[in-house]
Parts: C-alpha cells; sequence; structure tokens
C-alpha cells in the first residue's frame, strides 16, 4: 500500500507527513520511506492550542474550533504529500492527530485526547483514513504511550546485543529490545529546554536552536537535583507522562526563588533531559541506543546523552535507513496498514495493555472502504530504506 502517516508530537510546531511504501511478505514488512514534509502550524492556530494545554483550561468552543483547524491543516499537509510524493494517489491515510491531552493518575492512564478532525483529511484527499490510534490501547489497559513499541521490535529484531530506540520529541521515550521488551516514556525531551528558551526570552523565542543557549551555560548542581528529585522518573515501566506535567508552570515552580542565568537555565534543563534518559536506560545496559525526533539537531543535548551514556554506542536513526525526522510519522503509517489488514499495532509488553489489539477508527473515503486480506503468516521483522 502507498501509505501517509501523519504526525504531530508534543512540541506542538509543525505537522510531519511521511510517504510510505509499504509491502508485507513472509514475515516481514518492507517500508520505503518515499519523502517527508514538514508544514508548521499557523502562528494563531500554535497560540490557540498551546493556550488550551495544561495548566490553561478551555471551553467546548474552543474544543470544536482546534478540532476543526487542525483537522484541515491535518488534510492540507495530506494532500500536499499525496501529490508530492505519489502524483496525487494513494490507498491509505493514517493521522496521529494532535495530543491536546493525556489522562494520567497515579501511575495510571485514565484516557487520551488527540484533535484533529479525520473527516476533514477523507473529504480532502478522498482516500480512508485511520486516526485516534491510542484510545484503544487505553481502552485495553494500557498506557496509550509511548505506541511505537511494536515497530521498534519489529525494526530493530534481529541487530546484536540488546538495542534501544530512542525518540526525543517534547517528551523522550524509549523501547527497549529483549524477552519481553520494555517501552515507556522517560520524561521530558525538548518540553522543559522549550519552556525554558521562552522562559528567558519572554516568548520571543521558542526552542535552544543548535543548542548555542544550552552549551554557553553552566549546570546549576542545585536546580539539577532539584529537578531530579520528580518522583514520576522512580515510577517503573510502563508507565507515560506529558506536558500535563513538565509545562512551563512546572518550571516557573522549580525556579521560584532562585536566580539564575537565563543560558544557566537552559543548560541544566538539557542536562536533566539527557541525565534522565540515561538513568532509564541505565538498568537495562544496551549495546547501542538508535535516536530520532527533534532532539537530535541539539548538539549539545546529544553530546551530554552521550556522556551519560558511557561505552553505549549512541547513533541516530538515519545510519539505519530511517530519517529521524520521519520517524514518528512513519511508525503511524505502519500502525495504520495494520489496522486496515486487521492487524494488532500494539505491544502489550511495552504499553501495559491486557492484550494486543486491532487499533484506530476508521473514516472512509470517497470510495468506502475495500479492506485487504489479513496476512496469514505473523510479522517478525521490519526493514527500512529511507
Amino acid at each position: 500500500m502507498r501509505v501517509i502517516g501523519l504526525m504531530s508530537g508534543t512540541s506542538h510546531d509543525a505537522i510531519d507527513a511521511v510517504g510510505a511504501d509499504i509491502v508485507a511478505r513472509e514475515g516481514t514488512m518492507y517500508v520505503r520511506v518515499v519523502g517527508l514534509l514538514s508544514r508548521p502550524y499557523p502562528d494563531w492556530l500554535r497560540a490557540e492550542l498551546i493556550a488550551a494545554l495544561p495548566p490553561g483550561s478551555l471551553d467546548m468552543a474552543a474544543v470544536c474550533r482546534l478540532d476543526t483547524a487542525i483537522g484541515q491543516a491535518f488534510a492540507a499537509a495530506a494532500g500536499a504529500a499525496i501529490d508530492e510524493f505519489f502524483g496525487g494517489t494513494v490507498d491509505l491515510v493514517a493521522s496521529h492527530g494532535q495530543t491536546v491531552y493525556h489522562w494520567v493518575r497515579d501511575g495510571t492512564t485514565h484516557g487520551t485526547l488527540q484533535l484533529g478532525q479525520p473527516a476533514w483529511i477523507a473529504e480532502r484527499t478522498g482516500v480512508p483514513v485511520v486516526s485516534d490510534f491510542r484510545a484503544r490501547d487505553v481502552a485495553a489497559g494500557g498506557q496509550g504511550a509511548p505506541l511505537v513499541g511494536l515497530f521498534d521490535v519489529l525494526w530493530l529484531a534481529g541487530r546484536p546485543g540488546c538495542s534501544a530506540a530512542l525518540n526525543i520529541g517534547g517528551i523522550a521515550n524509549v523501547t527497549v529490545t529483549g524477552d519481553p521488551p520494555a517501552a515507556f516514556d522517560t520524561g521530558p525531551g525538548n518540553a522543559l529546554i522549550d519552556a525554558a528558551v521562552e522562559l528567558v526570552t519572554g516568548g520571543s523565542e521558542h526552542f535552544d536552536r543548535d543548542g548555542v543557549r544550552a552549551d554557553r551555560g553552566m549546570v546549576d548542581d542545585s536546580l539539577l537535583e532539584t529537578l531530579l528529585a520528580e518522583p514520576y522518573y522512580d515510577a517503573m515501566p510502563p508507565k507515560t507522562t506529558g506536558k500535563e506535567l513538565f509545562n512551563r508552570g512546572y518550571l516557573e515552580r522549580v525556579l521560584q526563588g532562585r536566580t539564575l542565568a537565563d543560558d544557566d537555565i537552559v543548560a541544566t534543563v538539557t542536562a536533566v533531559t539527557a541525565r534522565t534518559i540515561a538513568d532509564a536506560l541505565g538498568s537495562f545496559e544496551p549495546t547501542e541506543v538508535i535516536a530520532s525526533g527533534g532532539g537530535t539537531r541539539n548538539p549539545t543535548l546529544m553530546a551530554m546523552v552521550r556522556e551519560h551514556l558511557r561505552t553505549t554506542t549512541l547513533r541516530t536513526s538515519d545510519e539505519l535507513g530511517l530519517p529521524s525526522a520521519a520517524k514518528e510519522a512513519t511508525a503511524f503509517a505502519v500502525l495504520g496498514f495494520l489496522t486496515v489488514h486487521g492487524l494488532t499495532g500494539n505491544h502489550a509488553a511495552c504499553t501495559g495493555a491486557a492484550h494486543a489489539t486491532v487499533l484506530g477508527s476508521l473514516t472512509p473515503g470517497a470510495a468506502g472502504f475495500d479492506f485487504p486480506a489479513t496476512p496469514t503468516t505473523p510479522l517478525q521483522r521490519l526493514t527500512v530504506a529511507g
């Protein structure tokens, strides 16, 4: 199938659209990434979205506006990707949508909400859409995140030693191979770094471009230890978190009463991300960590992660043929492919679900649905070509 995978993560900055050719044959899924485009949210939409996120509040009118506008933005990105990568014709769109709330209490996920009405995508493209992937895993008792565990397990199958896939988005998550495998959110990826930059610049900057501020600053040991005392880090996986916890308000509370140079604040929260990633992986003793996501474009953060991992090899997914910026959207293209083939998309050991289940909701295209036959050979491996 030719599939468009759509993803906007917890940085809430842009919609990534991946075009993927996917074939399943004799237990192996072959994925060829045809192209990637990224479309920033319009400034007004990003501002309204961020204002609605915790600790902000919003009414149902705002929910309706956001669901509609995000759906239209996703539809425009899908249409552009279909035209650019496949000459106007695809078989499926898989849309993650935009997470606006992940309801976690006492270590249990009770619900999750992704906005971006898929009807706009189906109407714009004329092809079926799979969306709302996370809710079914939550209903089955899972954490609903990270949901890339099955993709990672299939992708890393057969590699020597113990491999770990690391994605550094707004929140950082890992998948570690093994029997059974494990997958969980380690804590903040770029979330607190972005919050610190917005805080010290009065909102004129939104992220630490090229890690320059963190590189100039000095890590404040007192602030570092206070931030590392967050109870989430000691919780056992499977576990998940989000900007419901790690947001600007959280950082402002921790900084209250402290006087630090702007770049020292950024350097310290960057060190928190690196340290918590390494600490989370420590007990698994991976022989290699394969990183992807926006955090890989921050050389200061990557240098800190590499230092804390010590002898573990740190590489990016680009070295394995999967562009790091395309990883998450590619994973959801694969999950959409699994859904329309009637195949389960979660890995129960990774999410904590009671069982594996088919994920997502289906929105018909102009011609309705034409469901493919379910493969009879269980999938055991996934290969990617960029």
